[in-house]
This record gives structure tokens, C-alpha cells and sequence, in this order.
């Protein structure tokens, strides 16, 4: 990789994608910085409501414990992706808009754009809501400013505050948008990625610098070495694929013979990425959410905490919560690969070419052949996200870790979609970065010989 960026930067038009790639990282992290007028910090540790934020604190890389105009960040952007995704499986007027090519995309872009508006009133309204419910709590000293803290208390008071946090929170979250698609257009690889990768390592590295900074270098140490070990673990199955190879039949059109050649089709481990977990952690966070904002003081929000949440102090609630997730898990993970691989579209693609599956015959055969292998190669992907999204729960039932806090606040730093989506994003900008100079050398090429032609 180390290889790749340097020689990124000895062609000219790579290294501008490059640095306009980092101006607007920088941009990101300013406004992950600059504090809404109003908001001080927000602590998810004094109620057990705000820990259902956790996730999207670590994504927007703690701006949104900081109360700052960035707090959203770019969650209901990636969310509105994910619900427009699903609805064009299963609506066929939208089907039928993803298959038109570059329009079809500017209208699926849109209607994503107009979810993402949605979804970050939603989430800021909810945010607000918890934080009002919570109010006793934070008077004065936490996520209301001094200042504001009379003014709040008026019933015309909270509505003002509301409107006004609701707007500057979505308004950050929209220029989150922008800057994520002004990124894939001027810079390099994917933009809303690189955005989750930033926030990400921001929140790792800012608890590692605090670490070090109170002399916990052991912790610290352990926790950098047990982080590289989980990285290329996920780097080794990233890169594992079975390879079914695919023979075409020669054809004979005319005075000249076509295929004859044979090819594999690679069906990766875990093709799906880390998009089953952030499923299973939504279904799972989403209930909570709802009731933390408008029944958080019930006797089933008592129950649902107790027995549907985690690190909720409860072992028998803990166990509980943890095989739902396994099991939404697995099951969001073959949802996933059966949007993600046809077997019988493919199977038709190949007959169609004169190809086919070596030892199996054409048509419906080879379409239960590729499902058979798909469905047992997702197994092992599911099982891979699973021990992934259990590492934290692992590490902190080890004997001893329990006193090592500050270790353990690292690590829940670094969640599990965190860690796998450190490593995807970096693998995805490698290659783009690998694609751009390849593009470069053509271009060279191809202008080399023009000009060799015209002389």
C-alpha cells in the first residue's frame, strides 16, 4: 500500500485527487470540532438511554458527544443508502430506474438524498427528545450551556431550543452529504467510506493519544498488538474467494472460431461486507432508541433494558441480547447474498454464452450447484461477522481485564463495524489508487503510440 501511495504521488493528476481528497478530510474534521451555540458536551456514560448513541459517537469520530455541528455526521445518509437499496429489490418501479444507466442513477441519488433529509430530522429529533428527557440530569453543567439553561425551562423556550438544535444538527448533516459526494467526484475512492473511515480512527487515536498521555503504555500496547492481530484476520477472510471455473464451448462464426476458453467465476467469504452487522446492530439499537425517547421511564423500557440490551449488568439479558444478534447476524448475511449473487441469472448469463460449469450441466443444475456453494460459503461468512462482532464481549470476559479500564475503553473504541470497516475502506482506497495510476499508464500509453501514428 505504502508502495502505492508513493507512486500515486509522482503522477501529477493522482496526487491533485489526492490532496483535494485530503482538503476535504480536513473540512470534515474542522466542523467535527466547531460546537453548536447552545450544546456543551454530551456524557453517554450518566444514563443508561444514551448508550444507543455509542456507535454513532464513534462513526462521527466523538462529535457528537462534543455537541458539535457535525454530531449526525454521515449515518443517515449511509442508512438512507441502505433503505433506497432494499426498497429497489422490492419495488419494481425502482428496479426498473436502477437498470437506466447514468439517469437512472441521478434519479436513485436523489430519492437517496431526500430519505437522507428525513432520516437526519428523525435522528434529531430523537437526539433532542432524549436529551430533553434527560434534562434533570444535565442542568447547567452538561449538554445545555449555562446560559440557555433559564431560557430551556420555559415551555416556549424548549420549542425555540428544539427547532434550533433540529435545524443546525440536520444542516451539518447535509453538509456531511455534500462533502462525502464532493470527495467520490474530485478525490480518490469512495467519499462517504472515507468519511466513516476518518470518524473512526479519529475516536481510536484520540483515545490511544489519552492513553498514552496517562502513562498506561502497557494498556495501550496490548491493545495496538491484539488490534493488529484482528486486522489481518479480517484482511486473511477479506481476501479469501472460491473460484468456480467456467468453461466456454468454441463457436464457429463465419471464416473465425470464438470461445474455447475457460474462466472462474470468485465468490468471496464475505462478500456482503460489514453490511449484516450494521443491519443487526440497527434492528437491535432501533427499539431502543424508540423507547428511551418517548417511554423511557415505563416498566417495559425497565424490561427492554434488562433483557434486550447490552453491557446492561445483567448476564441472563446480556446472553439473551448476543444470540438474537448471532442470529440476526446470519440471517441478514444470506438476505444479503441472495440481493447480492442471482445463481439463476447467472446460470442463464453463462448458458446463454456457451458456457459452462465443469462436471455439471447447463441451466437449472449449474443454478443449484451456485446456490448450493453460495449457501455454504455465506455460512462461514456469517460465522466470521459473528466472532467479529463478539471480540469486545470476548476480551472483556477474560479474567483480569475487568481492572484494565482503560484498555477496555479502547477497545470499545474500536467497535466491531468499526474494525471492519477500517479495513474495507482501506483495501477499497488502495485499489482505487491502484486503479487511477493503471489509468494513467494507458492514457500515457495510448497518447505515446497516437503520436509515433501521426509522425
Amino acid at each position: 500500500m505504502f508502495e502505492t501511495i508513493r507512486n500515486a504521488f509522482k503522477i501529477k493528476d493522482v496526487r491533485k485527487k489526492i490532496f483535494m481528497t485530503i482538503l476535504f478530510v480536513i473540512i470534515f474534521r474542522v466542523g467535527c470540532y466547531i460546537t453548536v451555540p447552545g450544546l456543551s458536551q454530551i456524557s453517554f456514560d450518566d444514563s443508561g438511554s444514551m448508550n444507543i448513541f455509542g456507535l454513532l459517537n464513534s462513526i462521527t469520530g466523538s462529535a457528537l458527544s462534543q455537541g458539535t455541528l457535525f454530531s449526525l455526521g454521515i449515518s443517515p445518509y449511509i442508512n438512507a443508502s441502505i433503505i433506497v437499496q432494499l426498497l429497489t429489490v422490492a419495488i419494481p418501479a425502482l428496479e426498473r430506474m436502477s437498470k437506466e444507466g447514468d439517469e437512472g442513477r441521478k434519479k436513485i441519488d436523489k430519492i437517496t438524498r431526500w430519505v437522507t433529509l428525513v432520516l437526519a430530522i428523525v435522528s434529531a429529533v430523537g437526539i433532542f427528545l432524549t436529551l430533553k428527557n434527560n434534562y434533570t440530569g444535565y442542568v447547567n453543567t452538561s449538554w445545555l450551556g449555562a446560559q440557555y439553561s433559564t431560557f430551556f425551562a420555559t415551555t416556549g423556550g424548549q420549542w425555540i431550543m428544539g427547532i434550533y438544535i433540529v435545524t443546525v444538527l440536520v444542516g451539518g448533516s447535509m453538509l456531511c452529504m455534500w462533502i462525502g459526494e464532493r470527495i467520490t467526484e474530485y478525490g480518490v475512492s469512495n467519499g462517504i467510506s472515507l468519511l466513516i473511515f476518518v470518524g473512526i480512527v479519529a475516536t481510536a487515536v484520540q483515545q490511544l493519544a489519552s492513553t498514552f498521555a496517562a502513562g498506561n503504555w502497557a494498556e495501550a500496547l496490548i491493545f495496538l498488538i491484539g488490534l493488529v492481530l484482528v486486522f489481518a484476520f479480517i484482511v486473511w477472510v477479506d481476501g479469501a474467494e472460491r473460484k468456480i471455473k467456467v468453461q466456454y464451448a468454441k463457436q464457429v462464426k463465419g471464416n473465425k472460431m470464438y470461445g474455447g476458453q475457460s474462466t472462474y467465476i470468485p465468490i468471496k467469504v464475505n462478500a456482503s461486507g460489514v453490511m449484516p452487522l450494521i443491519f443487526a446492530y440497527a434492528l437491535m439499537s432501533f427499539p431502543t432508541m424508540i423507547i428511551s425517547t418517548f417511554w423511557p421511564n415505563t416498566p417495559f423500557a425497565t424490561w427492554w433494558t434488562t433483557y434486550m440490551t447490552a453491557g446492561n449488568g445483567n448476564p441472563i439479558g446480556t446472553v439473551v441480547y448476543n444470540v438474537i444478534l448471532a442470529v440476526l447476524i446470519f440471517v441478514f448475511a444470506y438476505f444479503y447474498s441472495q440481493i447480492q449473487f442471482n445463481p439463476v441469472e447467472i446460470s442463464r448469463n453463462i448458458q446463454n454464452n456457451g458456457g459452462f460449469v465443469m462436471g455439471i450441466r447447463p441451466g437449472r443444475e449449474t443454478a443449484e450447484y451456485l446456490a448450493k456453494v453460495v449457501s455454504r460459503i455465506t455460512l462461514w461468512g456469517a460465522v466470521f461477522l459473528a466472532i467479529i462482532a463478539f471480540v469486545p464481549s470476548i476480551l472483556f470476559s477474560i479474567p483480569g481485564w475487568a481492572g484494565m479500564n482503560t484498555a477496555s475503553q479502547l477497545v470499545s473504541s474500536m467497535s466491531a463495524t468499526g474494525m471492519l470497516i477500517v479495513v474495507s475502506v482501506a483495501l477499497e482506497f488502495n485499489k482505487a489508487l491502484e486503479n487511477q495510476i493503471l489509468m494513467r499508464h494507458y492514457k500515457g500509453l495510448l497518447g505515446s503510440n497516437s503520436k509515433g501514428f501521426l509522425k
